[in-house]
């Protein structure tokens, strides 16, 4: 069972419940486990399934009904709605798909108050098959990332070839049906130098320059990217820091195996796929408004990760290796910025440390938990 699966079926209950998610996270596994033999799954992408959707060729003793990758169809929003209304007393609908399905609204009358929405993440720390070993599952997480095929297979091999489907399937099938992009060959090539500066600051003229476009359609590349659920933004804190950076982001990837780099960089992208997740959690579930954030200020002191819940900064942390000597600038802005709780996790194993409300611990148990922050 995965972590959101019981939220989601007492929300069937009051309304339809949207499901997102990268492609192959278990999107399609968890509804089917919610349907069991009670309902029917229908997705878009089948021609069989297509032409059953449009009829509205479902029986009255489905309960459920499961529409998967539905956005993709043009007049998505104006059609879920009408089944809704009409039908909202004998069926419970479920749509699922691997994009952003609170974007992916076109046209007609707002949805505004029919459902809820939920955001599937791959296995982390905090949620992983009762099969595996606990003392597998970080070196998984670095390695092959949390996306459950070459999470459980543990093959190198299974895993390139894996990873290269998955890219394929999203550039040529999920982007080209979503976007009006010709680029694709570009954007494929943006994914690759933004592989390599996972925690940098990035600079979209740079990545223009390199890939000889405007700087608009690189923007314009990374929000399809994010909407896509490959990638993430995380931008830089600027209340109640002086002399902050402005505009720079950074990137992350939802698979933790797309990270081109050393041990650190794959680690920090590991740290920021943790605490999205956490994140999302809370606010699908509790419906806090939850933020992720990165430090940086113009005299280089710069922290990792800012978590602001309904507009409150929380939690400051820092991912380090092995680094057990606590951050300078960790200390500087957790004085400036007084938080909950200031963090710095380690890769490596170590017995944890606390001081007011400075905390240093090894990620495997200072993430053991989903509801950090409650």
């Amino acid at each position: 069972m995965r972590y959101i699966e019981d939220f989601i079926r007492n929300d069937l209950n009051k309304k339809m419940v949207f499901l997102g998610g990268p492609r192959q996270v278990g999107k399609t596994t968890l509804a089917k486990n919610i349907i069991k033999n009670r309902g029917l799954y229908l997705n878009w992408d089948d021609e069989l399934d297509r032409k059953k959707i449009l009829a509205r060729q479902w029986s009255d003793d489905d309960h459920y009904l499961v529409f998967d990758e539905l956005h993709k169809f043009p007049r998505w929003k104006n059609w879920v709605k009408g089944v809704y209304d009409t039908q909202k007393e004998n069926h419970k609908i479920l749509v699922t798909g691997s994009a952003r399905l609170d974007l992916y609204k076109k046209g007609g009358d707002s949805l505004l108050g029919r459902y809820h929405y939920y955001r599937l993440h791959p296995f982390s720390i905090n949620e992983v098959p009762k099969s595996v070993h606990k003392k597998d599952v970080l070196k998984r997480l670095m390695k092959f990332g949390g996306f459950p095929e070459p999470f459980l297979s543990g093959s190198e091999t299974e895993n390139r070839r894996w990873r290269k489907e998955r890219f394929d399937r999203i550039l040529k099938d999920d982007i080209r049906e979503l976007e009006a992009v010709k680029e694709i060959n570009n954007i494929s090539l943006l994914v690759d130098l933004l592989k390599s500066r996972v925690g940098s600051p990035i600079v979209v003229s740079n990545l223009a320059k390199d890939l000889q476009v405007a700087s608009n359609t690189v923007k314009n590349w990374i929000d399809i990217l994010e909407k896509m659920y490959l990638i993430f933004k995380v931008p830089v804190y600027t209340v109640k820091i002086a002399r902050s950076l402005q505009k720079p982001f950074r990137i992350y990837f939802y698979d933790n195996a797309d990270v081109d780099g050393d041990d650190g960089a794959r680690f920090e992208n590991l740290v920021a796929t943790h605490l999205l997740k956490m994140l999302h959690y809370l606010e699908d579930t509790e419906g806090y408004r939850c933020e992720l954030f990165y430090i940086r200020d113009k005299d280089g002191r710069e922290v990792d990760f800012c978590v602001v819940i309904d507009g409150k900064v929380v939690e400051l942390i820092e991912a380090k290796l092995n680094d057990s000597t606590i951050s300078k600038p960790l200390i500087y802005f957790s004085e400036k910025l007084n938080p909950l709780k200031s963090t710095q996790v380690l890769y490596s194993e170590i017995t944890r440390y606390k001081k007011n409300n400075l905390v240093l611990n090894g990620v495997e148990e200072e993430f053991s938990k989903l509801n950090r922050w409650k």
